[in-house]
């Protein structure tokens, strides 16, 4: 495979910046791996752009970086660019890497760049973020965009590539700027590669949280309330309560204490927290009695205060306090994605006080929680170590200390993980889980982070076993990360056919005619007493059109009930998969409800 690039001390550079600065590293092939993947992708959004100027002269570009998803490119012409347009663009991007055009690297001086760029303000807003004095362009055919690269060598390698959606984004992702166009893309080295991604995609449509939720009447947006703030509608509440009370019952046998904090608290917490400096543009405040008020982004603070409110012996730890709380983040408009980025959602938060000695026990009885929860909806899962990113609060010592004592304790259970570096909280490294749907796509959920910042910050303390005050560690610990965003994940994950034990509508009785009704409630008021959500399809409709119409609702459990039922006290369940029909006593039937309640634990 041809050599591309060159990895060193984690960076990537390609074959031309390598050579001009005498780097040399690990070769990177055109193979696929993450690194030949990124050095592609940044190329193809060069080449989506030299497409757009060739059919959109006016074209004027801000950034084109890669990302998870692919790669966009942020940019503005005087026509409106739709998902319609997006072939067009393909065919040229095609042309032109067809004509084999060499991409080049070339420097120039600041002011060479300034006066090359003075009347595109787009570009005069990049270089508002650039301080260097030489600056780097890359250039292919006619066209040439300010950049540090890296690139493959030559349009041919650009082969397999798709433009998958266009957006609006505000000019360097502020809201007081002006909303631009984004076009997103993603590229492969192998056709097969890319052909398999284009059927996730298709397949992720079908199961878009946001087209299901209304189908099933989950949840609902509106805009006269406020851009990010979900309504949950009857079903998604049975949903969501369900989940909750699971959760719930699963940390109370292991021993996590339920607490309670308040949704508002002074600003000064969040100063003494270093919220106030480091996390200030997504929290909202506001003044009460001329004092300034945060809006909770998160629930440490108030756990460290309820930790605090009484005398904590060393006997008592590790304290495991846990709350389904509530918090607030400012999300920019563009950033908003149904109840994957939401303004307000529910944490499942706990706080873990411990000795620095129980750091490893605590970790691991975690990781089990976690492990028994994914297992149960049927996700798999990859951790990943997250450490210091560029805002952070505590010195080196402390940062390296506590990274490697969490990869010592990974490593101790031969737990597999891989580093995002500069990925971690501003008070600790942490642990992230990152869960596979089932079509592939890997989700940010849970989370363990070590501090030992905000205790010493809040002068939380406990008595030793030799009767001294001394710091606990806290360790911060989500697993569904948040309710909203696992049900948004759990909902695709699922296309919508939810587990038993928390299906919204678990049982949907049919009866064939009137005279079989009276079964169907009291069958409905037996399953309430078990905690059973069903609902009676005996509405003015064809017998076989409320089926469907049960069907399409995704239950469990479709029971149809005619005059043998009605006689022998028994019922009809179809299975809704498979389309088959099992017969069974009411006895029966209750039976295997419960053994599915009990098969549910955590």
């Amino acid at each position: 495979m041809e050599p591309i690039g060159v990895l060193s001390e984690g960076q990537i550079y390609d074959l031309q910046t390598a050579e001009a600065l005498s780097i040399s590293g690990k070769e990177i092939k055109a193979d696929n791996s993450a690194e030949s993947l990124e050095i592609l992708r940044h190329s193809c959004a060069h080449l989506m752009a030299q497409a757009i100027k060739e059919l959109y002269p006016e074209a004027k570009f801000f950034v084109g970086p890669v990302v998870k998803e692919g790669f966009y490119y942020d940019f503005k012409v005087d026509s409106k660019i739709s998902e319609e347009d997006l072939p067009k663009i393909e065919k040229r991007m095609k042309d032109l890497a067809n004509k084999k055009l060499p991409i080049e690297r070339y420097e120039a001086t600041r002011e060479e760049i300034l006066t090359k760029f003075a009347h595109d303000e787009l570009k005069q807003a990049v270089l508002k973020n650039i301080t260097d004095n030489t600056l780097t362009l890359y250039k292919q055919g006619d066209f040439e965009d300010l950049c540090r690269g890296p690139h493959v060598p030559n349009t041919r390698m650009i082969r397999a590539f798709k433009l998958t959606r266009v957006a609006g984004a505000y000019l360097g992702g502020d809201e007081k700027n002006e909303m631009i166009t984004r076009i997103y893309g993603i590229a492969f080295f192998d056709k097969q590669e890319l052909n398999d991604y284009i059927t996730m995609l298709e397949e992720a449509k079908k199961r878009d949280h946001r087209k299901l939720g209304t189908e099933l009447e989950l949840f609902a947006f509106n805009d006269d309330i406020g851009a990010g703030l979900p309504l949950w509608l009857p079903s998604g509440s049975r949903l969501r309560g369900k989940l909750e009370k699971l959760l719930y019952k699963a940390h109370r046998v292991r021993g996590y204490e339920p607490v309670r904090g308040p949704e508002i608290l002074k600003a000064e917490m969040w100063k003494i927290s270093g919220h106030y400096q480091n996390y200030k543009e997504n929290m909202y405040f506001t003044v009460i009695d001329e004092q300034e008020y945060g809006i909770k982004p998160m629930n440490c603070v108030g756990h460290i205060q309820i930790f605090k409110n009484s005398l904590v012996s060393y006997k008592d730890l590790p304290k495991k306090l846990f709350e389904y709380g509530v918090v607030h983040r400012h999300e920019m408009s563009g950033a908003m994605h149904g109840l994957f980025r939401v303004r307000e959602f529910t944490q499942d938060d706990s706080h873990i006080f411990c000795t620095q000695d129980q750091i490893k026990e605590v970790i691991f009885e975690v990781l089990e929680f976690v492990d028994s929860l994914l297992t149960l909806f049927d996700f798999k899962y990859e951790i990943e170590v997250s450490t210091k990113p560029e805002k952070a609060i505590g010195d080196d010592i402390f940062w390296e200390k506590t990274t490697k004592g969490i990869m010592d304790a990974l490593d101790e259970k031969g737990i597999n993980y891989g580093i995002d570096e500069g990925g971690g909280a501003f008070y600790g490294p942490k642990i992230d889980i990152k869960i596979l749907d089932a079509i592939g796509r890997k989700w940010q959920c849970g989370t363990v982070q070590v501090d030992m910042n905000l205790p010493s910050r809040f002068e939380a303390e406990y008595i030793n076993d030799k009767g001294e005050k001394e710091q606990p560690v806290m360790i911060h610990r989500a697993i569904l990360g948040s309710f909203e965003r696992f049900i948004g994940i759990l909902t695709e994950h699922c296309a919508g056919e939810f587990p038993f034990i928390i299906a919204p509508t678990q049982v949907i009785f049919v009866p064939i005619a009137e005279p079989h009704v009276e079964y169907a409630k009291q069958l409905q008021k037996e399953l309430i007493e078990e905690e059973i959500d069903s609902e009676v399809y005996s509405m003015n409709e064809s017998l076989n059109k409320r089926i469907r119409m049960a069907e399409k609702k995704r239950v469990p459990m479709i029971v149809v009930i005619g005059d043998d039922e009605v006689q022998h006290q028994t019922i009809a369940l179809r299975d809704r998969r498979k389309r088959e029909q099992s017969n069974l006593t009411k006895e029966e039937f209750l039976t295997m409800i419960n053994q599915l309640k009990i098969g549910s634990k955590i």
